[in-house]
């Protein structure tokens, strides 16, 4: 009998300067490598003149590893001036959590990831407060509490950030974290730390949204997805969604149908992520 192999996928992302050929210049160099092209998404900005693409290739059907094939693509990807990466799909990500006292979105993930929906391991979460303990740790997830002090916060950022680089962490999920993160972990970390805001940005940026919409009397509430920047609640955007309120809701109503979204885009713009779908230029996205 044949043996049948498990099924693996390289995932090669690329965005640069538009071009001739770029599309055949790739698909020719996976086909030379014995490569089977399973998904390709390709766009161009016209008015940036800047292309994004993003191939999923059957690694069963190459002749080189990833290794191999970082080293052969690496002079494709400088005649045509490539940001670019590859991936193999089989090998999860390392996602580290980071909550403060509200439970759903943290609750939301740690479902998904038990049911198999996240593709990824997830090493710890990290809170500021104590209350998540016995949930995190019922799905067998080490839980460390890191209190902050309002008066000298930086003591606490820097024991984070110690456990952070300890579990080796790709990426970094704020889920209802309530601190603002220092300029320079965001700087370290750009591009690899997620978080929700209880908002539609850009309206309503900043502490107690939904206080804000609530005064303002809007019948649409939302939540964004973005990746976290020094500038508050202004990083690139991965995912949003909307639900509708009328003059009937109050605050409390609006929390609650808050939540709903909120988690449900989480954990979108985390798959997103971790399925390398998501790429970045300046302060804007393009999602595959």
């Amino acid at each position: 009998m044949n043996e049948v192999k498990e099924p693996r996928e390289f995932c090669l992302v690329v965005s640069c300067p538009d071009a001739v050929g770029i599309v055949a210049a790739v698909s020719q160099f996976v086909a030379q490598q014995g490569g089977s092209l399973t998904e390709s998404n390709h766009h161009t900005d016209v008015a940036e003149g800047w292309f994004y693409m993003r191939n999923v290739i059957d690694a069963n059907t190459l002749s080189i590893d990833i290794d191999e094939f970082r080293e052969k693509f690496a002079s494709l990807a400088e005649k045509f001036e490539m940001n670019w990466h590859v991936r193999d799909g089989h090998k999860k990500q390392k996602v580290v959590l980071l909550a403060s006292h509200a439970s759903h979105c943290l609750a939301d993930l740690l479902y998904r990831w038990h049911s198999g929906e996240l593709h990824c391991d997830i090493p710890c979460v990290i809170s500021n407060h104590e209350n998540l303990r016995s949930m995190v740790e019922w799905h067998g997830i080490p839980f460390h509490y890191v209190p902050v002090d309002k008066n000298n916060k930086q003591p606490a950022f820097d024991k984070m950030n110690e456990i952070i680089e300890r579990h080796n962490a790709d990426t970094i999920v704020l889920a209802r974290y309530m601190q603002i993160i220092p300029p320079n972990l965001c700087a370290q970390y750009a591009g690899r730390l997620i978080n929700i805001h209880h908002s539609f940005l850009p309206s309503f940026i900043g502490a107690n949204p939904y206080k804000k919409a609530f005064d303002r009397g809007v019948k649409l509430i939302g939540a964004t997805s973005h990746y976290v920047t020094e500038d508050l609640d202004e990083g690139p955007i991965i995912e949003q969604d909307v639900i509708r309120v009328s003059h009937k809701c109050n605050k409390d109503d609006m929390v609650r149908l808050g939540r709903d979204v909120e988690k449900s885009v989480l954990s979108r713009g985390v798959r997103l992520h971790l399925e390398d779908r998501v790429i970045v230029r300046g302060n804007k996205t393009v999602v595959f």
